[in-house]
């Protein structure tokens, strides 16, 4: 699990007064590193040759239909005494054509995907989360105060999820209990995706499954595979340990199998494990996640066959991943250790907005050239260069990325982190509206809030053909990835959606 920071929007890094490191996202478009809109520059002329054939083609079929009859017999008349030209022109059309198929990228299709919604005795309002910290007796007054004030600023709703072994008193979490968490979460979330698709498990040739802090042996892909009988030949994955930010990590690997594996569809599950992930100690950085996480998970069928382009809701046109692994304090900064006490936990840094923004601004940075319009790229290279070279009080131009995108989904990790966002890239109230929404919902579901929130876009009846998503998520490594689709069609709700019965409520006023 990975916490996105939080509290209102005047609160500390997370919500309360007691971290002395930065209490904001770093204004990271103030200074653009130039080496990374080079590497986006550089995915862009790595297909120089698609698109310098595509208009060349266009060309050829313009003038060859405004020939006449005579002049298409002059053609041939002329070709008939000249063997050669039609041999190196004929060489020249296979060759271009063959080499044209055999690199271009095969088109993923998302079909559809689905959000688990667990059932209502599973919610966690307010009262009943602190009473039941309080009758642990794991928490002295300081620790339950801290998670009052936390809950309080930290933008979720009365109904979010948390597990069974949590609603005990004293709570149980079990192996036994985490795997029953895990079951119900991915069958039920894969239950509904069949249904709506209509596909039958042993069609599926690729599987990647992503939990961060629940890895038991037999492994949570092979769990899937015994229930539903999956094939004996069936590719699957299992990510561990890769955060909030691994769905688009698994999405970008299965993206890459489906380029080798041709006709074949590939799902994808998401969740987080919060049985045997409950801190029950004091240190108040470990206790964030308690206030924060809870029950979520997504299946997203995706596919490469050209016949689903028909139904497919959604076409991937980019994923961009940035790690800044290499350097220590990022490394850290979301940290799974034990306290002095020897209890369990995931310690949040007070360096962790200052780290999420510098991974931000290389992940937007790299991805502004292959979705920015022309204009906008122009303005702000130009404006980068003579900032780089001449003088460095010019005031950069921050590019708008609302002519790029027409929705985004912003982990939902906590409230600072989107208001942050909506700030730095000057998005409206209604760009950000899904992710607060989500968190409002239900919390921070870890790397399946994204889902939570396209399927928030498509329950308001917003999304229409030819419209682009923005997902973009940040994760413990530490992460930031991004995922750009584009709707092929006007995006109508899948049945069942988390949000079916509650969309009517949204959105709601939340107290700033």
């Amino acid at each position: 699990m990975d916490g996105g920071g939080d509290g209102g929007r005047n609160g500390g890094t997370f919500g309360v007064q007691i971290w002395n490191g930065p209490r904001r996202l770093p204004d990271f478009l103030q200074s653009v590193n130039l080496k990374y809109v080079k590497l986006g520059y550089h995915y862009l002329v790595s297909n120089l040759f698609t698109l310098c054939l595509v208009p060349i083609m266009l060309i050829i079929i313009i003038e060859s239909s405004q020939k006449n009859p005579d002049d298409i017999r002059q053609l041939w008349l002329h070709l008939q005494y000249n063997l050669v030209s039609v041999i190196i022109c004929s060489a020249f059309l296979v060759f271009g054509s063959t080499l044209y198929i055999m690199t271009r990228p095969r088109p993923v299709y998302l079909v559809d995907f689905s959000c688990y919604r667990p059932p209502d005795n599973l919610q966690a309002p307010f009262r009943l989360f602190m009473e039941h910290s309080r009758l642990t007796g794991d928490f002295d007054d300081s620790a339950l105060e801290f998670q009052r004030r936390i809950l309080e600023r930290s933008g979720l709703g009365d109904e979010t999820y948390v597990p069974e072994a949590m609603h005990s008193v004293p709570p149980r979490p079990s192996m036994q209990a985490a795997r029953e968490e895990a079951q119900q979460v991915m069958f039920g979330a894969l239950e509904n995706l069949f249904a709506n698709t209509n596909i039958k498990p042993k069609d599926i040739g690729i599987l990647v499954v992503n939990c961060s802090l629940f890895n038991p042996t037999p492994s949570l892909s092979a769990m899937i595979v015994n229930k539903y009988k999956l094939r004996g030949n069936i590719l699957s994955f299992n990510l561990g340990g890769m955060g909030c930010s691994a769905g688009v990590i698994a999405v970008d690997l299965a993206k890459d199998l489906l380029q080798v594996h041709r006709n074949t569809y590939a799902v994808v599950v998401s969740t987080e494990n919060i049985t045997q992930n409950w801190y029950f100690g004091n240190k108040k950085s470990m206790l964030i996640p308690n206030c924060l996480f809870r029950v979520g998970g997504s299946a997203v069928l995706l596919s490469n066959k050209s016949a689903d382009r028909r139904r497919a809701k959604y076409k991937l046109v980019h994923v961009v991943r940035t790690h800044k692994g290499a350097d220590d304090t990022a490394f850290r900064c979301v940290y799974q250790e034990q306290d002095n006490a020897g209890n369990t936990g995931v310690s949040l840094s007070r360096d962790l907005m200052a780290i999420a923004g510098g991974a931000l601004k290389i992940n937007i940075t790299t991805l502004g050239p292959l979705v920015l319009p022309v204009s906008e790229q122009l303005l702000f290279f130009s404006t980068l260069v003579l900032r780089t070279l001449f003088n460095r009080k010019i005031r950069p131009y921050i590019p708008n990325f609302k002519l790029a995108f027409d929705h985004f989904c912003i982990h939902a990790g906590g409230r600072a982190v989107i208001d942050e966002l909506e700030k730095n890239l000057q998005l409206l109230p209604v760009h950000v509206e899904a992710s607060r929404m989500t968190l409002h919902r239900f919390g921070n579901t870890s790397s399946s809030s994204i889902w939570y929130e396209l399927a928030y876009i498509e329950a308001k009846g917003r999304m229409r053909r030819g419209h682009r998503v923005w997902q973009i998520a940040f994760g413990s490594g530490f992460k930031c990835n991004s995922a750009v689709w584009e709707a092929l069609q006007n995006v109508k709700p899948s049945r069942n959606g988390p949000w079916e019965d509650c969309i009517h409520r949204y959105p709601v006023n939340l107290i700033s």
